[in-house]
């Protein structure tokens, strides 16, 4: 951390003129780039780029360059790439194969047109299912996906087209639907397509420290991002809500972020919801107003709600001058295709904190 007494004069004077608002940075893009260099690894490969790319990102998006802004990117690359931008994944094949068929079958896509697309020959004589085997990068699967698409007859092609088995990629694991929302002001001209773009080491850097640190939380300490980066954003603040929710309404709940069943009928609410509206009349909100707050869950105007403030006046009530906490960590089982043991967020988020400490500490 930042120590020096000039430095901590400079942002007491700062917060005091801005309340508790981000600062500017007061350190020049050269001093940021040094910092970079001296926490990046000695024995990475172009760390100039690595450090360059990153800065970029931060610049383009507005994002405060802090120590521990910086530090949290370096974690979160290290724990999920190894600072690799296209990191190899133990039987990626094998796992391809699996996904596109289970997500075929979500579609109710034909089995035979899935056998169809795999058997088919590419210009170098193998079939695709040959092809996938041989895979060991997301990049190397999302390519080859596409152009098996792109040879496919127009019918089966169309079928097809939207069950790209690789969601996530680059030094980050960003996803790929989080970028292409977010594309707007990317910095850079896209090769080919946004997707394309999350392979590449700038482009994965930029989407990842969009969705690490691209939005206003305030989290008494990072773990809490860096379980948001995982579960995403909000999921922390929206776990210590359903805490309170519990709290005030006496019914168990699963604290999981998730505040609102997608699509649910309002005749058959999730359990949060359903907790909520047990106390309807301490919270002087009906079914719609309640659902109404809830479905602000993902952004940060949710604090501002009216539901917000009174289950925390409740459940702070119920502690005996105790306030709740306002940061949880979710309680999410990890799964993906490419996940072969017990993993948890709280792990996850564990393991990013940790690695940001040791970053902080040099």
């Amino acid at each position: 951390m930042l120590r020096s007494s000039g430095w901590l004069a400079a942002t007491a004077l700062c917060m005091a003129i801005a309340g508790l608002s981000a600062c500017r940075s007061q350190r020049s893009p050269e001093q940021v780039h040094a910092e970079l260099l001296r926490k990046l690894p000695a024995t990475l490969h172009d760390r100039e780029g690595w450090a360059r790319d990153i800065q970029t990102a931060f610049s383009t998006q507005r994002i405060e360059p802090s120590s521990s802004n910086l530090c949290a990117v370096l974690a979160v690359v290290e724990q999920e790439s190894g600072y690799r931008a296209d990191p190899p994944v133990p039987g990626l094949g094998g796992i391809a194969i699996a996904e596109i068929r289970r997500r075929a079958a979500e579609k109710h896509v034909p089995g035979f047109v899935v056998d169809a697309a795999l058997a088919l020959r590419g210009p170098d004589g193998r079939s695709y299912a040959q092809q996938l085997q041989a895979l060991r990068s997301e990049r190397e699967m999302s390519e080859l996906y596409e152009a098996m698409i792109a040879r496919l007859p127009l019918g089966s092609g169309r079928l097809l087209a939207g069950l790209n088995p690789v969601r996530t990629g680059g030094p980050m694991q960003v996803r790929v639907d989080f970028a292409e929302r977010h594309a707007r002001g990317y910095p850079y001209t896209p090769d080919g397509s946004i997707r394309r773009e999350v392979f590449d080491r700038r482009g994965g850097l930029y989407f990842g420290i969009k969705h690490l640190l691209g939005y206003p939380a305030d989290y008494p300490r990072p773990l809490y991002r860096f379980a948001d980066f995982n579960a995403g954003w909000y999921a922390s603040r929206n776990a210590a809500f359903q805490q309170a929710a519990a709290i005030a309404s006496g019914v168990r709940l699963v604290g999981d972020g998730d505040l609102l069943v997608p699509g649910a009928p309002m005749d058959r609410p999730g359990a949060t919801e359903a907790a909520l509206r047990s106390i309807d009349a301490r919270l002087a909100m009906d079914a719609a107003g309640i659902r109404a707050d809830l479905a602000k869950g993902r952004t940060a105007g949710f604090t501002d709600t009216a539901l917000y403030r009174s289950v925390f006046a409740i459940a702070d009530h119920a502690g005996a001058g105790r306030p709740v906490p306002r940061a949880r960590v979710p309680d999410i089982a990890l799964r993906s295709p490419k996940i072969t043991r017990a993993l948890t967020t709280a792990w996850f988020a564990g393991r990013v904190d940790a690695r940001w400490k040791a970053c902080m500490a040099r």
